[in-house]
């Protein structure tokens, strides 16, 4: 997780906690870990495995 942060650009303990529920997040955040995974934002929506 510290990776994705680094290369999302935003805080570890942001990341840590949406993974967690803690918090809900923005838009343009979403877009910067789907950019950082270099995936679709949707795929981080896709709960079907």
């Amino acid at each position: 997780m510290e990776k994705l942060a680094l290369a999302a650009g935003i805080e570890y303990s942001q990341i840590f906690d949406i993974e967690h529920g803690k918090i809900n997040t923005t838009i343009s955040t979403i877009h910067l870990i789907a950019t950082a995974l270099e995936i679709p934002e949707k795929d981080l929506f896709d709960f079907t495995f």
